[in-house]
């Protein structure tokens, strides 16, 4: 049986003709990988193929008619610059595609076997230069998927066929197309190399198409201020260093563009051209008081004052410098930006702000503060029962006492006394002494302290969940509508007169206004009902909490009746735990 034969009957499973004058191949010499391949098992750019492999049918036939051939090696990145995902994708495609070759080799071989032995038993075989030669060499390309790199390995000729050759390699270069990026060097090498068969070299390369990057923003002004003040090793907070406001000159840059670039097409090794997205184009977040540079560049400020990002743009607030106290020098101050106050906010004077307010002495006794952003105060709050303040964003005080607070966010203190706190975030008094004592704290969230209560057991109320703010706005209102009744009534007893017509019907307007207010919020508060009470998520947590600590979550309330270290209250299946 021939080896060609034995090859066919390998990969076909077909009954060869049996030839007295050729000798016969033993199966292990051509079943059998060769001893010397050299797969290494941490290369991942080797092929590495079952021993059974077809290609070993042709590796042996070539080696017995050569007497030397060196180890077949599939190597996808000799140099080790590929990227390793296009190679672990490809090894699986390469292994399909080189069966699919040498089974079509195979079948060649087996077509060109039977019509020589058919000429031969007709008497018809072709002399001289007619005679059959067998197959010539045959270079079989393979292609990434995306067309940009291609491999080449060769089959050796059979028998008498033609060796590989320059030109060879190069026509069939030409019939698969195969014309932009090939390394002729290569070529001019394959031609004559002694390792051309049975090896897998990167014959050509094409270019790959990069996409233009996007346009992008270069901020000189945070968008985002964290508002975490920084305790030091002596578990003090400097609350002059919290760096909220960040103002800017008229004509100062605010944020630059950085322009997009356009993509650069790609070209495959069958001479495509790959397309490229080029980049997204962005624009400059413009809001009130700024405007955009001559060049289309830059966001400048078109007024001096504090930068801020409202989530889709940046403006600029005017801000109002107080070199000293708020008091009669001043007189009541109502600003549209942010206000910064050297001094202290002195007894009956009231401060109100759309922005940001700070304040770096204290607020006396009788004052009203409203902020509607953030609310610094350096030295802390100093009331008597009636100091109102109130903030639409966070509070940070050194101190807070005897006084009513309401903020929307987080509030951050060394301590309070005496307090009325409306919170709808959390309330943290970690810092300093880190004490609660007397009054009624109220967070939506969280209460975090140090210790809450005294050991003289002083009433502190704690109260957890639900809408703090939005129940002090309708306290507001109420206190309001007496207010009004009792000027109502008031006026009812003097005599007629178009004076106290006049005032009446004011009044009357006001408490219409009021009414309505306080109607609103009701019904907001009754269809909001059933949510707080299943989302009421309140935790207090304090590394002491004294005797005579009341703790509330809705209806829910307790009242310790003896000292608790490390002390958590939680509501749990309707009941407060306090571990």
């Amino acid at each position: 049986m021939s080896l060609k034969d034995r090859v066919a009957s390998f990969l076909f499973g077909t009954k060869p003709e049996k030839e007295a004058e050729e000798p016969l191949v033993q199966q292990e010499q051509v079943d059998e990988a060769p001893e010397d391949m050299s797969f290494a098992a941490d290369d991942p750019a080797l092929l590495r193929l079952p021993a059974d492999h077809p290609i070993f049918q042709f590796y042996n036939l070539r080696r017995k008619e050569a007497g030397y051939l060196p180890a077949p090696r599939l190597c996808l990145d000799e140099d080790g610059v590929l990227p390793e995902e296009l190679v672990s994708r490809e090894k699986q495609r390469l292994q399909a595609g080189l069966k699919s070759a040498c089974l079509a080799r195979a079948k060649a071989l087996k077509g060109s076997d039977v019509k020589r032995r058919k000429d031969k038993a007709n008497e018809t075989a072709p002399e001289g230069d007619n005679a059959p030669k067998g197959l010539d060499a045959m270079p079989w390309f393979f292609l990434s998927a995306d067309k940009i790199y291609a491999w080449v390995l060769v089959f050796p000729p059979t028998e008498q066929g033609r060796e590989l050759s320059r030109d060879m390699l190069l026509r069939a270069l030409e019939d698969c197309g195969i014309s932009y990026g090939v390394d002729t060097r290569l070529v001019d090498r394959m031609a004559h190399d002694e390792s051309r068969y049975f090896n897998l070299y990167l014959i050509a390369q094409g270019k790959p198409a990069f996409d233009g990057k996007n346009g992008n923003i270069v901020d000189y002004v945070p968008r985002v201020i964290e508002r975490v003040l920084q305790v030091d090793e002596y578990d003090q907070v400097d609350y002059t260093a919290l760096n909220l406001i960040h103002n800017v000159k008229e004509g100062q840059e605010i944020c630059r563009l950085i322009h997009p670039t356009e993509g650069e097409p790609g070209r495959t090794v069958l001479d495509q051209e790959i397309p490229a997205k080029s980049g997204k184009v962005v624009s400059l977040p413009k809001g009130r008081n700024t405007e955009i540079s001559e060049d289309g560049d830059a966001l400048v400020a078109t007024m001096a004052g504090h930068v801020e990002f409202t989530g889709r743009s940046f403006q600029v607030r005017p801000v109002l410098d107080i070199p000293g106290n708020v008091d009669f020098s001043t007189g009541n101050i109502k600003f549209l930006g942010d206000v910064n106050i050297k001094g202290d906010v002195l007894t009956g004077f009231t401060v109100r702000a759309m922005g940001n307010i700070w304040v770096g002495g204290v607020i006396e006794a009788g004052s009203t503060v409203e902020a509607g952003g953030d609310l610094t105060v350096v030295k802390g709050i100093l009331g008597d029962g009636t100091t109102t303040v109130r903030a639409h964003r966070c509070i940070f005080s050194k101190y807070i006492e005897n006084s009513t607070i309401y903020v929307r966010e987080n509030l951050q203190t060394d301590c309070i006394i005496n307090g009325n706190i409306f919170c709808d975030g959390e309330v943290l008094v970690r810092s300093g002494r880190g004490s609660i004592m007397g009054g009624r704290v109220w967070a939506a969230k969280k209460v975090s302290a140090t210790s809450v209560g005294s050991k003289s057991e002083c009433r502190t109320s704690i109260a957890l969940g639900g809408l703090p703010c939005t129940n002090f706005e309708r306290e507001l209102i109420q206190q309001e509508l007496k207010d009004l009744e009792i000027e109502m009534e008031k006026l009812e007893c003097q005599l007629d007169s178009p004076v106290k017509t006049s005032l009446l019907s004011k009044v009357r307007m006001k408490l219409n206004a009021a009414e309505l207010k306080l109607k609103q919020l009701e019904d907001d508060l009754l269809d909001l009902r059933e949510e707080l009470h299943s989302d009421n998520e309140g935790r207090l947590e304090c590394g002491v909490a004294y005797a005579g600590t009341e703790i509330s979550f809705g209806d829910e309330m307790v009242r310790l009746r003896e000292e608790n270290h490390q002390c958590i209250a939680k509501l749990v299946s309707g009941e407060i735990l306090v571990m």
